[in-house]
């Protein structure tokens, strides 16, 4: 963890100011305030990415005359979901905190409540996606604002030339640079048969079925797309029932034509696969492009980020948030509030989205045809898709629509590929539901 101390000194006299009024009246320095303000940030993988934040963070505190500190606190080794449980225990730490998907949710009774901040930002930047909404709103209550530094889209990342070879898909002209999709033949049977092809040809799909967050939402998507509930929003296991068994059907299919050891891959594993040059479509938000744009200029020349199948019950995509969280316990709410209302300004995302090359993702409809992602390139345009621009997919998180506490259980034990692999591996169908089912009621006595 690296702590950055940030004064008024420190900030740029000449820093232009934006000239956007904010949603929320200004922070008032007040005698019940405390004239300081600390944060818990994601730590960015994106080079660049952190200092575009911390220079918004100046130019409030600049304005504001707050002092304020930062923490970037990186993911690798779950340092951020650590830090924050042991503050939620503390009941000490920051005033702000990004916290990732179920997070918010778990620490509910403890966040400060954020209408008055989101319920503004809404109607400055347009609505915010479903899965938003789930994650980030308890009742009535937002426990969060909705950030998009860390926020993504895990959906397939294909190579042009590949696809085209093996496949006979042109996924340039089915996800056209600056026009809508054509996508209706995109279909799972197809994604199917596109497999098979690309195995044949000795170039595989890189689709993990491992129990890390990539392999988890890759099968969320999928069992959504055939209406594949386990837990529905009320709470009851209904695991045994035949939308279930057909993804659990079209999982066996697929996994036959993946690579031998894809229920052991992580989330670093699919990245490496495309980049190696050994695949023709992985799930994944730009990282994995963006790595071969460094390391292998050749790939990323042919990769092109698009949706996802459509399935006999829609097409969905997984989208996992991150969002600002606000202590109950914390000193300064005021100034935090003041604070998230100016990152969340338009001009202030825009700029976070370029820093990181397209690979943050705002969740307010809005903000999803910024300059960013139309100009990214090798190839240009291979990022114009990505955002979801024409409301194409639903957005969604593996788990849902389960009351967001069993969800996060049912996710981070990666049931729903344990299920694929199991059925997979030879075991009977019913012996793989009653297994299942077992889980899914221990989840909800615990």
């Amino acid at each position: 963890m690296s702590r950055r101390k940030l004064s008024r000194r420190q900030f740029v006299a000449a820093t232009a100011l934006s000239s956007a009024a904010l949603v929320t009246a200004p922070y008032l320095r007040t005698a019940h305030a405390a004239g300081n303000l600390t944060m818990g940030f994601w730590d960015h993988w994106v080079p660049g990415a952190n200092k575009a934040s911390t220079d918004l963070v100046n130019e409030w505190a600049a304005r504001e005359k707050v002092e304020v500190s930062i923490d970037y606190i990186p993911s690798q080794g779950n340092k951020n979901l650590l830090t924050i449980a042991a503050e939620a225990q503390a009941k000490s730490g920051h005033d702000i905190m990004a916290m990732p998907t179920w997070w918010p949710h778990a620490q509910a009774e403890l966040l400060e409540p954020m209408n008055d901040v989101v319920e503004p930002l809404i109607k400055l930047n347009g609505e915010v996606n479903g899965t938003v909404k789930y994650l980030g709103r308890a009742g009535d209550k937002w426990l969060g604002v909705p950030s998009c530094v860390g926020s993504q889209i895990k959906g397939p990342c294909s190579r042009i030339d590949l696809m085209k070879k093996f496949a006979n898909i042109d996924v340039q002209e089915m996800y056209p640079e600056g026009a809508p999709p054509k996508a209706e033949n995109w279909t799972t049977d197809a994604f199917l048969k596109a497999a098979e092809a690309c195995h044949k040809g000795g170039v595989p799909f890189g689709i993990g079925l491992g129990e890390t967050s990539d392999s988890v939402d890759t099968a969320g998507a999928f069992f959504q797309a055939f209406g594949a509930e386990v837990v529905n929003a009320d709470g009851n296991v209904v695991v045994k029932n035949d939308n279930v068994r057909q993804v659990l059907e079209y999982y066996k299919r697929l996994m036959a034509f993946l690579p031998p050891d894809v229920t052991a891959w992580d989330d670093a594993s699919n990245n490496r696969w495309l980049v190696s040059g050994k695949g023709a479509l992985i799930m994944n938000p730009p990282s994995a492009w963006a790595v071969a744009k460094r390391d292998a200029p050749q790939i990323a020349e042919q990769c092109w980020t698009h949706g996802f199948p459509v399935g006999p019950k829609g097409r969905f995509a997984p989208f996992l948030p991150y969002f600002w969280s606000v202590w109950s316990f914390s000193k300064n709410k005021q100034a935090a509030k003041s604070l998230l209302t100016h990152l969340s300004q338009p001009d202030s995302i825009a700029k976070m989205v370029a820093a990181s090359g397209g690979y943050d993702l705002p969740a307010f409809e809005n903000l999803t045809t910024l300059k960013t992602w139309a100009e990214e390139g090798p190839p240009k345009g291979t990022l114009f898709h990505y955002p979801n621009p024409y409301n194409h997919q639903k957005l969604s998180i593996a788990a849902s629509p389960a009351p967001p506490k069993v969800a996060q259980q049912i996710y981070t034990q990666a049931t729903l590929t344990k299920m694929c692999v199991r059925f997979y591996q030879g075991e009977a169908m019913e012996k793989t539901l009653t297994w299942a089912e077992g889980e899914l009621e221990g989840f909800m006595r615990s």
